[in-house]
Parts: structure tokens; C-alpha cells; sequence
């Protein structure tokens, strides 16, 4: 496996998810600092079972920990949706202009207890991706309630996996 981390240049934020500087992610999660940005997507099909992968052992934080079907860092300079592209690509080979999707909501630390300033879409999409292997080790199709009881059953997940499941699959209104 040839994952290899990545101490890229994240901006900073204010509680009104305005840049006002950047730092490297390592200093960031050394000191435990919640004020940047990051993106999560999740791929859900007809059946409205979303793809759940499981992190590989090498990654630093969460190794082999369930997780969103794609989760990244806004790196220094990107915009949300920019990051949101990238990602996509870069974890599940996918080009968002051969995909449906949609905008699910922007999430703070401070109001929703998540790592970080969010935003969260979704893909409708009903194959297998084509992932990457650097990054996950194997997956799972899962209803939100599935996920939810894996993880109170013990499975390890990603620390927003649970808030952003709850809040965006069980807890609409």
C-alpha cells in the first residue's frame, strides 16, 4: 500500500466560516483546532442504501474506520465545491458532470459538534465505484439505520460519520 499523508496548507476560519489565515493539517490536528474546512458526500442508490468504505490501516487518523463515500480537506485557496470535485475524483474516479447530485447543508463545530466547518452533498448513484485503494480497503451498502447500528455495536467510525447520518438520513423532517 503505498498511502502516503499529505501536510497540506488549510485556511483558517472564523465562526462565520470566513478565511482569516492557514495553517499546515498537521498543526491543525496536533492542537485539536476545529476551524477549517472540509467536505463529505455520500453515494446512496435507488434503495437508498449509501456506500460506506472502511479506511485503510495506514491512514493517520481513523485507520480502518468506517467512513462517509468521500471526505476531504478544502486545501488553502479552494472553494468548497472545487474540494468537492477533487475529491470525488481523487477517492471514487468520478467526474461530477456524469453524476447526479445534490447540496445537503454547510455544518459548523459550533452549532453541530462536527470536526469542522462542512458541506455535505450527496451522489445518486447505483454501481460499485471504482475507488481508491490507497484510501479504502473495502465497502459496504448500508441503510442509515445499518450504519447507526454498527456503529453503537462497536464497529469504529469516522468522528462525523454518526452526526452527519443522523442529521442528513434519519433525522429529516
Amino acid at each position: 500500500m503505498a498511502y502516503k499523508f499529505i501536510d497540506e496548507d488549510l485556511d483558517l476560519v472564523n465562526e462565520n466560516d470566513e478565511v482569516i489565515g492557514k495553517e499546515k493539517r498537521s498543526i491543525i490536528y496536533k492542537n485539536k483546532m476545529k476551524n477549517f474546512r472540509a467536505v463529505n458526500v455520500f453515494l446512496v442508490n435507488d434503495e437508498g442504501k449509501i456506500w460506506i468504505p472502511r479506511r485503510v490501516k495506514e491512514k493517520v487518523v481513523f485507520p480502518l474506520s468506517l467512513d462517509a463515500s468521500v471526505g476531504g480537506h478544502v486545501a488553502s485557496g479552494e472553494t468548497y465545491e472545487e474540494a468537492f470535485a477533487r475529491e470525488v475524483k481523487e477517492e471514487l474516479n468520478l467526474d461530477l458532470k456524469d453524476v447526479k447530485y445534490k447540496y445537503l447543508g454547510h455544518l459548523s463545530p459550533h452549532k453541530d459538534g462536527t470536526s469542522a466547518f462542512q458541506k455535505v452533498y450527496e451522489i445518486r448513484y447505483n454501481q460499485d465505484p471504482n475507488f481508491n485503494r490507497d484510501d479504502y480497503i473495502t465497502y459496504y451498502w448500508l441503510t442509515p439505520q445499518e450504519i447507526i447500528d454498527r456503529l453503537e455495536h462497536g464497529d469504529k467510525a469516522k468522528g462525523d460519520l454518526p452526526i452527519l447520518i443522523k442529521k442528513f438520513y434519519l433525522n429529516k423532517k
